[in-house]
């Protein structure tokens, strides 16, 4: 029996091995076979990275053996030698799972060096100072990766160096300076280690290797797989690269390239570089690359050849790419390729672009863009008029589009704090590393005073939608004090700045900002995935302008309308209040007259803002202690205000009390102990649509859903009084009007007994919010206290209440909807909890067959995008 493969030559595999040879991989296979210059190299599988961690976090003998055999296979290829003084061979390490993570893995660049392979490649290219640079780049970096030296240490000697020589580039070290540095950060190492640095190559490659399957682990990893639905298990791929240099003279370079700008979208090359470096120095924005365009008049032969091999991967992708190259000594080489993260509004431009080329369909240009992109488009961006009066005091580049208007923040964990307490922040570092990532998330914008607009600020920025303005070279920050000094005058902590995305723009005030449209690309994209879907899209909305924002958006309906929101209104607490302290129904009723013409409004406004569209309204559902004063001075105003003792006021509320009011006295069971309240807001659902119906002549057929359902007699008796009150307003108001009742299943009862309830309920909708909680047996509320625990030791990789837990609360959805179907063959189905904007969790309810999802007005347009994309996936 063949014994297991665990590593692969690049010539062994092709594009459809993504999931063994992870994306990185998968590619540099496959652009091997197109005959595309690749320096050569090998894959370790995931499969390696799950067993490494199946055995206890060490790498197997027999996968330490297959990467010795390729290594010889390797040097074959090349000609030269891994470890040899003659003619060394020196690779790369990188890590490659199957979804890009850009910059959540290491990298180790000039593997194989050491005090006699140094000597080697001094002779070998006549060029010692190259061969020193390239030795303390790998003594740093293999350091910081493997070692956990931190980089700062290294670059802190490097900088001293330079200051004493008096010079201010790293190009400006000559041989023997950097021969010294190597001694000094060998020196700096063995003391932080308490040992020599390693300088056996094969042992440098393993334990690199073993390095690229921890950082799968690292809490960074964590934290963004989380944001991006990727499961632990997927595991990462290793490839080990024959190094070429970008670093060998002035005919020598680096570069980052995409097939069309990743920030508009323009059918345009858009690609950096810098002569003299290596791959990290573009991306960590230490010197400011020069644009693609300057190297037609430098090289104009290997710029044809770039064009050539550029629009190549474009076509045979049939999507924009991400290619890193390097020049070696006038040669050129592609590093990788991948499909290229960009903008919300370049995804839309280049999806709909690649339809008009005929390289895609409408369905595969639908498949291009991730709906949680679509939430950059939707927020808002400046009001011109003020943007007019104001002069940005600064420019950098503009690296992820968008409005960011904050008070200026210097550290991510400060980030972090301020967010949670609510406060807006605008991060503003030197450069960004992949340890910033939760407080970029914080952020409402990111502004760094290095990089380019391929620096990892301006990537991870433009995956998660968030503005960014990068390299903006003539801000002073001084992280330490807290400080950004720009055009002589000092910003701090307390300080607002606006970023602007699109134009790099940066203001010293906070400025105003307008509410997005959907036009242009956009509306065109839109309306595919609409032809395409068939998963209708609702929204929850409980005021008439949230109602009418939606319908911009493109909303179908309304799936929950949350009557006790309205409650909250200041001229209204009142009546509310004096109904819960009524000592008995006729004092109730009183209050409750109150209150009716307050809903018969809202209703009414909601309705017309919804223009004939379907209204789900759920009746009353929060415990009453929640509308009632819990501070004494609060208690003691109210009771002056409804002529009663401070101590009824107090006993009232302490009766309410509930130790566990999610589970208490709430959604229908208010109805059962005070039917009352369910007359009221039929008589106000039942009159609104009459007066809509004759006033504006349309047509409404209100949707009453009965909240917190657990058995069929508890629907029937709310269902009852319901019945009988419309019956009284019609008869009133001599009016016939089409109306339906149904209920919220959010109670694991109501779905075990699905098939009971369907005999009362007219439609159900899923509160996945409640239902989650209660299956889980998980306060929502309290959950994030511990659920961090969880994700740390690989219990949940994400949160219940953010996705859809599929196996088992979608599994109480799935039986619902199948058994209610029983009973009621064309029972309507929707989802109202907070999932039905989640992408993944629109796809299980496209699956289980729901006729719609309903989610905040603007999470719409990404659901509208999410039920297109499960239609053209469970097509197939």
């Amino acid at each position: 029996m063949e014994k297991n493969k665990y590593v692969y030559l690049f010539s062994e595999g092709d594009a459809s091995m993504k999931n063994l040879l992870g994306g990185k991989g998968a590619n540099l296979a496959e652009m091997t076979s197109l005959g595309i210059p690749v320096p050569q190299g090998f894959t370790v599988t995931t499969e390696a990275c799950n067993k490494y961690y199946d055995d206890g976090k060490v790498i197997a003998q027999e996968v330490i053996d297959q990467i010795y055999g390729k290594m010889a296979e390797l040097e074959t290829i090349s000609g030269k030698k891994f470890g040899s003084t003659e003619s060394p061979l020196l690779v790369s390490v990188r890590s490659g799972a199957r979804a890009s993570m850009p910059g959540m893995m290491d990298t180790i660049l000039n593997l194989g060096l050491n005090d006699e392979t140094v000597e080697a490649m001094a002779k070998l290219t006549g060029n010692p100072r190259f061969a020193y640079d390239s030795y303390r780049r790998f003594i740093q970096m293999f350091a910081d990766v493997v070692m956990d030296v931190e980089k700062r240490t290294f670059e802190e000697i490097m900088d001293k160096m330079k200051e004493e020589k008096g010079v201010k580039l790293d190009t400006d070290l000559d041989a023997d300076d950097l021969k010294k540095l190597v001694a000094l950060f060998k020196e700096h190492y063995k003391k932080e280690k308490g040992e020599e640095f390693p300088s056996d190559p094969k042992m440098q490659l393993i334990e690199s290797v073993t390095a690229v399957f921890r950082s799968w682990d690292n809490p960074r990893a964590i934290v963004y797989r989380r944001l991006n639905d990727i499961p632990s298990s997927w595991g990462t791929a290793v490839n080990v690269q024959e190094m070429v240099f970008g670093n060998k003279g002035e005919t020598s370079g680096t570069g980052v390239a995409f097939s069309r700008n990743p920030s508009t979208g323009e059918k345009k090359i858009f690609a950096e570089y810098l002569m003299n470096a290596q791959g990290e120095d573009v991306v960590a924005g230490i010197r400011t690359p020069e644009p693609i365009e300057k190297l037609e008049q430098d090289m104009p032969e290997i710029y044809n050849q770039f064009v050539n091999i550029v629009n190549t991967l474009e076509n045979h992708y049939r999507d924009m790419q991400d290619m890193e190259f390097t020049i070696e000594e006038g040669k050129l080489y592609f590093l990788q390729t991948r499909n290229g993260k960009r903008t919300a509004q370049a995804a839309l431009k280049i999806a709909v672009n690649l339809v008009e080329e005929e390289m895609l369909s409408k369905e595969e240009a639908i498949l291009k863009v991730d709906p949680k992109q679509l939430d950059s488009l939707l927020h808002p961006a400046f009001d011109s008029a003020k943007l007019k009066s104001a002069t940005p005091i600064a420019k950098g580049l503009p690296a992820s589009p968008g409005a960011a208007c904050g008070k200026i923040c210097f550290t991510a964990e400060e980030a972090k704090e301020r967010h949670e307490k609510g406060e807006k922040v605008v991060l503003v570092r030197l450069e960004t590393s992949p340890e910033d990532i939760e407080g970029m998330i914080a952020a409402e914008g990111i502004l760094t005073v290095r990089g380019g607009m391929t620096s990892h600020a301006a990537v991870v920025a433009r995956g998660m939608g968030t503005c960014c303005v990068a390299g903006c070279g003539e801000l002073k920050v001084n992280e330490e004090k807290k400080t950004m000094e720009v055009g002589g005058k000092v910003y701090g902590s307390e300080d607002y700045i606006s970023i602007d995305g699109t134009t790099g723009n940066i203001y010293g005030e906070a400025i105003g900002t307008v509410e997005p449209e959907i036009t242009g690309y956009f509306g065109t994209f839109m309306a595919w995935a609409d032809e395409i879907r068939v998963l209708k899209v609702r929204t929850n909305a409980d005021t008439p302008r949230d109602a009418a924002q939606a319908v911009k958006f493109g909303a179908e309906g309304i799936g929950l309308c949350r009557t006790e929101h309205m409650f909250f209104a200041e001229d209204r607490i009142a009546a509310v209040r004096e109904m819960i302290l009524a000592k008995n129904e006729e004092q109730r009723r009183k209050a409750l007259d109150k209150l009716l013409p307050m809903q018969r409004e809202d209703f009414a406004g909601i309705y017309e803002a919804m223009e004939g569209r379907p209204v789900t309204i759920r009746f009353l559902d929060p415990p009453l202690h929640e509308f009632l004063p819990t501070e004494v001075e609060d208690m003691e105003a109210l009771a002056k205000e409804m002529g009663l003792t401070f101590e009824e006021i107090k006993t009232t509320v302490e009766s309410l009390h509930e130790f566990n009011p999610m589970m208490g006295h709430r959604g229908c069971r208010l109805a059962v102990s005070y039917p009352e309240i369910a007359e009221m807001q039929t008589r106000a659902v039942i009159e609104a649509a009459i007066e809509v119906k004759q006033n504006k002549g349309l047509d409404i057929v209100p949707e009453i859903m009965i909240p917190l359902v657990g058995e069929i007699k508890e629907l029937k008796f709310v269902k009852d009084v319901v019945v009988k009150t419309a019956k009284e307003v019609m008869a009133e108001k001599g009016v016939e009007l089409q109306y339906q009742v149904g209920t919220m299943i959010e109670i694991p009862r109501a779905a075990l007994t699905a098939d009971e309830i369907a005999k009362e309920a007219e439609f159900f909708s899923f509160g996945t919010n409640d239902l989650t909680q209660m299956t889980f047996g998980f306060s929502r509320d309290d959950a994030a206290k511990f659920l961090a625990d969880y994700y740390e030791k690989k219990i949940y990789e994400f949160d219940p209440f953010a996705k859809l837990d599929q196996t088992g609360v979608g599994q109480l959805v799935k039986m619902a909807a199948e058994k209610g179907k029983v009973t009621r063959p064309n029972i309507k189905l929707g989802i109202c909890g907070e999932h039905g904007g989640d992408p993944s969790s629109v796809e299980f309810c496209h699956n289980v067959g729901l006729n719609y999802v309903s989610c905040s007005p603007f999470r719409v347009p990404v659901a509208r995008l999410a039920a297109a994309q499960a239609q053209v996936n469970n097509k197939r």
